[in-house]
């Protein structure tokens, strides 16, 4: 990337944060590989810089306690490079632009959701027709809903523990600095525990393609159970 001082060179700093440990992590998962591979392709020559105009968030504190809680060793640098960024970043809530009329994700989930993109259409850092690359934010006790889509998906986890299920399978928790692949239109669901969930998120492809809820059982129970210890 192009050196640069001021707000550019907090977002660069950050996507470099993010490629470093995706590069730590090369060749041990697709998503790993094909996310590098993507941001390989990304203009981020001098003059290709977005410099969007901050926005700031209703949930600015639960960003900034989810940040706070990113633990140090192999995200360290990540860390360190959203601490310095977060003001200058445009901070979003899903505006189911890409769900059809009616799908419901469920309370928790709109209550408490939070993107920034870094690369994509509209990005604040830089553009990509057809790749995105940004940070993710769920309030705690949150169940983000079983759902798929069209775009192959890589996670990146920077919060130490949350619970993750794949097509309508059992659910297993997932620590800080693991990488979640999904594969296109592969079924997956995000439960959060009692600090908010921070990830660094990309979509690889197709990213204009339509994402669709998937009913599951069991989501009445789990939520009811998020918000018996949300209030305990």
């Amino acid at each position: 990337m192009t050196p640069s001082t001021g707000k550019e060179a907090r977002i660069r700093a950050l996507i470099e944060a993010i490629t470093a440990h995706l590069r730590a992590d090369q060749g041990a998962t697709e998503g790993t590989d094909r996310t590098l591979t993507r941001l390989a392709s990304t203009d981020f020559r001098s003059g290709s810089f977005a410099d969007q105009a901050p926005v700031k968030s209703r949930h600015d504190a639960v960003l900034r306690q989810g940040i706070a809680n990113i633990p140090a060793g192999s995200l360290a640098g990540i860390r360190s490079a959203l601490v310095a960024a977060t003001d200058d970043l445009a901070w979003h809530e899903d505006d189911m632009k890409y769900y059809p009329a009616g799908a419901d994700l469920g309370a928790g989930y709109g209550q408490c959701n939070l993107h920034s993109l870094l690369v994509g259409p509209g990005a604040c850092g830089f553009h990509h027709d057809d790749f995105s690359l940004g940070i993710f934010v769920l309030g705690p006790r949150t169940l983000y809903r079983d759902h798929r889509h069209d775009a192959p998906e890589t996670y990146i986890n920077l919060s130490t523990r949350t619970g993750w299920r794949f097509d309508g399978g059992s659910w297993a928790d997932h620590q800080a600095g693991s990488i979640i692949f999904n594969p296109p239109n592969a079924v997956h669901a995000t439960r959060v525990y009692d600090q908010p969930f921070v990830s660094v998120f990309s979509w690889l492809e197709n990213i204009d393609g339509q994402c669709s809820v998937v009913p599951h059982s069991d989501w009445a129970l789990i939520e009811a159970n998020l918000e018996i210890e949300k209030s305990a």
